[in-house]
């Protein structure tokens, strides 16, 4: 009945928000004189500020029209290439310049998790200029009429296979956050097949592979409330006069309820920012929030079978790491996965998917030689800067990009030499390790052998997960809070300025209508792009980039101090493959000496 009610007061609001939308017209006109007054100004505002309050966002559109590639700025056309009931796959096609080698080809599995695909626009923007990309749109279930079937996690392992297959082989794989697992299971399915489509590189970025290690607020709802309490409360038939009429779905507004609810203050103080924003006339502020709280509000329901097998399979019974996770009746075997390569990445304040449980892994994909294993710990961000904002694009997106181009195997690239990395036992691991090691040692927390920090223990294996859940879960998840409290602040949509615990206008789950799945959004300052590997040599076709090294050093923290002491294809926090170029043109025939640094001007007057 929830839902019918909520349908019911946004038809019942309806003449009202037509009314408001035209008062603000009419006072924002400008051959109304009233609309140069702070009094009519004042009165566009409100009329603007309860249109927008009482609105059913609709899907955003992705908005891409152009990127750079090689420095040229070449047009951009999103369009579907594969199609089914609860989904699509969208190829952002540039039209690059004849006798252009061949890119990487990146398929990001976007999350179903409340929000569209479009929450992905700044990951798609950051690896365009380098690569091909395709993206997957999920449907709002409410859109799909109940003839169309059920839509569970086993379907969602289908829907990614058949991608990779439309897509082809020496395809590199991403998946943000919630579909880290049904990825590596598709993975492991195909290898176990030895299908020839599966990814050449698959990369996780803050997924919940183990919720054991360092528990959120989200993974301990999960575990307090049970399924029986989620599909009691939370799973909803779709009122008419929907296309999905009496499908049992997780609603969006519910999802929207618990994001809101975890920050409400922050959402108020945003909108009456907004507010005087119109006031003052402060068009630049005003156009900030929009585009934010545009993106959102706009949320999609999701069936109820993939909703709760997700719940159940992965933050209650934790069946991936123990090694019980089956897709269509088969065991899934991570130890099967031998030809991708791994890259794990995880944000230093996240407190969605707590730091451990993506690189749970790399303990649990055996198969894979080290030296195609990868880890990275970004500092200072939480959940949605893992994949959005100025530090995804500065330093997570170049090791994703030479990641693809030292493994790929057909993209223009390939053939050029590598240097060989000195190796070692296990993945490599970059990024906020030290840090977070001296925090562990601060609050008496230990290190664990195998982990990222000893704030919890990462699945080395089941029985040493469930041994140090038994143990201190309070304390563990009392030293990540306390830990990530301490974060500077950041500013906020809407100009407001509060401390960051890894979610900005994301919202902390304590009410009925939170959700394990649910995503973080922060607000990240814009910033310019750097990138991976790729001034190779003058003959390369592939696009070229800035090297990582112009990273700031403070940001990057190593657990090694030296490239050599630093297996893997990234070392010291800059990509290997670069590393080398920049070497070899360094040491070419016929180079020119560096010039010798010019002299300071001593300082004192003028003349």
């Amino acid at each position: 009945m929830l839902y019918e009610l909520y349908e019911w007061n946004h038809a019942l609001l309806a003449p009202l928000r037509a009314a408001a939308d035209a008062t603000r017209l009419f006072y924002q006109n400008p051959l109304n004189p009233f609309s140069s007054t702070e009094a009519g100004r004042t009165i566009a505002a409100m009329a603007e500020l309860f249109e927008r309050t009482t609105r059913v966002y609709g899907k955003p559109e992705f908005g891409i029209y152009e990127t750079v590639v090689g420095g040229l700025r070449v047009p951009v056309q999103d369009h579907v290439v594969w199609e089914k009931p609860f989904g699509r796959l969208l190829h952002f096609q540039r039209e690059l310049p004849k006798g252009r080698g061949a890119d990487p080809r990146f398929l990001i599995v976007a999350p179903m998790s409340g929000h569209y695909a479009t929450l992905l626009r700044g990951t798609v923007e950051a690896l365009l200029p380098y690569g091909d990309v395709h993206i997957t749109d999920w449907e709002d279930a409410r859109k799909v009429p109940l003839a169309a079937g059920r839509f569970d996690l086993d379907d969602y392992v289908d829907y990614v296979m058949e991608m990779l297959e439309f897509i082809g082989p020496d395809t590199h794989v991403i998946a943000v956050c919630q579909p880290a697992v049904p990825v590596i299971m598709a993975v492991a399915r195909m290898e176990a097949e030895e299908n020839p489509c599966s990814p050449s590189t698959m990369t996780l970025m803050g997924g919940p592979i183990d919720t054991r290690v360092n528990p959120t607020a989200v993974n301990r709802l999960a575990m307090e409330k049970g399924l029986d309490w989620f599909r009691d409360n939370v799973v909803m038939k779709v009122p008419f006069p929907q296309p999905g009429f009496m499908r049992d779905v997780y609603p969006g507004f519910l999802q929207l309820s618990g994001f809101m609810s975890m920050n409400l203050d922050r959402h108020v103080i945003a909108h009456k920012d907004f507010f005087f924003h119109l006031v003052r006339d402060d068009g630049d502020s005003a156009d900030k929030h929009r585009e934010f709280y545009d993106e959102y509000l706009a949320v999609m329901d999701m069936t109820a079978e993939f909703y709760l097998q997700t719940v159940d399979s992965v933050f209650i019974h934790h069946r991936l790491p123990k090694g019980e996770m089956t897709h269509r009746g088969a065991p899934v075997d991570l130890t099967k996965i031998r030809k991708a390569a791994l890259l794990t990445v995880e944000g230093e304040n996240d407190d969605i998917s707590g730091v451990g449980q993506t690189e749970a892994a790399q303990h649990l994909c055996t198969s894979i030689p080290d030296d195609r294993r990868v880890h990275y710990v970004q500092p200072k961000v939480g959940h949605y800067g893992v994949f959005n904002g100025s530090r995804f694009r500065a330093e997570i997106a170049p090791r994703i990009v030479d990641f693809a181009l030292t493994h790929g195997t057909t993209h223009a690239a390939a053939a050029l030499p590598r240097k060989s990395p000195k190796l070692a036992e296990g993945p490599v691991r970059q990024g906020a390790v030290e840090e977070r090691e001296a925090k562990a040692d601060a609050l008496k927390g230990g290190t664990a052998a195998a982990g990222e920090t000893g704030l919890g223990v990462v699945a080395a294996g089941p029985a040493a997960a469930d041994e140090a859940a038994s143990a201190a879960p309070n304390a563990a998840a009392e030293a990540f809070e306390t830990m990530t409290a301490a974060a500077p602040a950041e500013p906020q949509p809407g100009g407001a300025s509060v401390p960051q615990t890894g979610s900005p206008p994301q919202p902390a789950i304590g009410s009925a209508a939170a959700s394990p799945s649910a995503h973080a959004f922060e607000s990240e300052a814009a910033a310019g792009q750097t990138t991976a590997e790729t001034l190779l040599s003058s003959t390369a076709t592939v696009p070229p980039v800035l090297p990582s090294a112009a990273v700031k050093p403070k940001r990057v923290r190593s657990a090694a101090k030296s490239e050599d002491a630093v297996p893997g294809p990234m070392a010291g926090g800059a990509p290997q493959g670069l590393a080398a170029a920049l070497e070899a043109l360094a040491t070419a025939p016929g180079s020119e000496p560096a010039a010798p640094p010019l002299p300071k001007r001593p300082r004192g007057r003028r003349g």
